[in-house]
């Protein structure tokens, strides 16, 4: 409870923040989705054929992950809030809709007949006696999509929308319980809170309602518009993988860029999602600059053939993943840092000593004893495990994990087997040991700012404050600074500033 409360005293202001992101989209997709789906339905509702097609479209679109719906959206899109809500919004349709079809449906035939009989036209006996009279039953399927809405919107934190679900995912990626309990538990709070509202906004007239909503609605609009305007023209947008490496990283960025010029704004937009949402919020100009790995550059964004990446070092990895970058997609890639933060598998030191193995090749003789635990991404990639397979002659299955969570399955012995990169905390808070590579199978991973070239070219100055970290920050510091984060708890930024002091870059 003490490190709840600490971490809420720490963090209100952050909570704050992701609070009314969190509030902004929901209230928007709600009422997005009810300006869609009541009407659809009230015009349908002579109509039961086309009723039937339309509950069964959006039956089908509520059954669609919600990670591959966002996943679908980023390419026509991009990333942020827009794709979130356009989600959340699919989401919402089948609950609302539904409800209010049903809710006409069962008005009894002889008040639509009584109303009929006193001359109403179409629109005054809907506004007069449908919907009131359907209004319980819509408000029903509203506070249902609400609900599922609230519950949905953490993962929009995946795609740099942020809100509450920044909490959640920095709360597993640190293995930090008070961040997951408070965005959990926030989001439930403001589910229940809002449910309640819809429901006092039910005992109202019907027009008081549809005026409540639309000032609800234009006052988030009317805030976003002020935002938008307000926002200072000389501003740099950075952004960082999930993790703490890249929340050093691109503090380290902020701290430098800012120094060399004062009236220059630096907005961090941390843990903002995997790397096909950062690269594709790059080219769309939704963000200005991230960390990225060379090899990661060559494996996952640009197109190369195999001759091109075969038996590379660093040096020539880095300038081949320059020239592509440069050349498919006139982006801009700054000189990289000096350590090499590779792909490896790890294991726990009895482990090792049990089984006699050091290196990866081990492996091979005692497979049938492997039982592994590894990302996602390692296991689909062909610089990760499918590659791995076919130049050891690896056979094992691995299980999906969710990076923190492996070491965690590790350490309690429900695997024992893990893919690493050489600089996460966890080898050595949890005095792992990591396999030697001795066939040169994974490539350099040097990390480095990407930008596009028309930054690059509008701001030298900042190329220059950037290209100050090349050659800076080895595979120990990186691993140190990743455990005063992750195991000490201490702020990105405070680490990133004691690093830049304590080698002369930040006054």
């Amino acid at each position: 409870m003490q490190a709840i409360i600490s971490t809420l005293i720490d963090r209100k202001t952050a909570l704050i923040q992701a609070l009314w992101q969190h509030l902004g989209i929901s209230i928007i997709s709600l009422l997005i989705a009810m300006a869609i789906a009541i009407p659809l339905a009230i015009w349908v509702e002579k109509h039961a054929k086309t009723a039937a097609v339309l509950l069964q479209i959006a039956g089908v679109l509520q059954t669609i992950p919600s990670l591959a719906l966002l996943g679908l959206l980023i390419p026509f899109v991009g990333i942020g809030t827009v794709p979130a809500i356009i989600a959340l919004v699919v989401y919402a349709l089948l609950p609302i809709f539904q409800n209010t079809y049903i809710g006409i449906q069962e008005i009894d035939p002889s008040i639509e007949e009584a109303a009929d009989a006193f001359g109403m036209s179409r629109m005054r006996k809907l506004v007069k006696v449908e919907l009131p009279i359907a209004m319980p039953v819509i408000i029903s399927g509203v506070r249902t999509a609400l609900v599922m809405i609230i519950g949905t919107a953490t993962l929009a934190a995946l795609i740099g929308a942020g809100g509450l679900g920044t909490f959640i995912l920095l709360g597993i990626d640190r293995n930090n319980t008070a961040l997951v309990l408070i965005g959990a538990v926030a989001s439930a709070l403001l589910a229940i809170v809002l449910s309640y509202l819809i429901h006092v906004l039910q005992r109202v007239e019907f027009r008081y309602s549809i005026a409540t909503l639309a000032v609800v609605l234009l006052g988030f609009v009317g805030y976003g518009t002020f935002k938008a305007v307000q926002q200072p023209t000389d501003q740099i947008v950075i952004a960082g993988k999930l993790g703490s490496e890249p929340d050093i990283l691109i503090n380290m960025y902020k701290e430098l860029i800012e120094q060399e010029d004062p009236n220059m704004k630096v907005t961090l937009k941390s843990d903002f999602g995997k790397t096909s949402f950062l690269f594709s919020a790059l080219r769309n100009n939704q963000i200005d600059i991230y960390p990225e790995f060379s090899g990661t550059v060559l494996e996952s964004l640009v197109k190369t053939n195999s001759s091109e990446t075969e038996n590379l070092n660093s040096h020539q990895t880095y300038e081949l993943a320059k020239k592509k970058l440069a050349s498919q997609y006139q982006l801009d890639y700054l000189k990289p840092m000096k350590y090499n933060n590779t792909y490896a598998l790890a294991v726990t030191k009895k482990f090792a000593k049990e089984n006699h193995i050091s290196k990866i090749s081990d492996l091979t003789t005692m497979q049938n004893k492997i039982k592994a635990g590894m990302t996602l991404e390692f296991i689909d990639r062909s610089d990760g495990l499918k590659g791995l397979k076919k130049i050891y002659g690896l056979t094992f299955t691995a299980q999906s994990m969710e990076p923190d969570l492996r070491y965690q399955a590790l350490a309690q012995g429900k695997v024992n087997l893990v893919d690493a990169y050489s600089t996460d905390s966890q080898l050595r808070q949890y005095n792992l040991v990591t396999l030697k590579d001795d066939r040169n199978f994974f490539p350099t991973y040097q990390g480095a700012p990407l930008m596009s070239e028309k930054l690059a070219k509008q701001h030298p100055e900042i190329v220059k404050t950037l290209n100050k970290l090349s050659n800076k920050i080895s595979e120990t510091d990186m691993q140190e600074m990743n455990y005063k984060v992750n195991v000490l708890k201490q702020s990105p930024k405070k680490v990133a500033q004691q690093y830049l002091k304590q080698h002369n870059l930040l006054k």
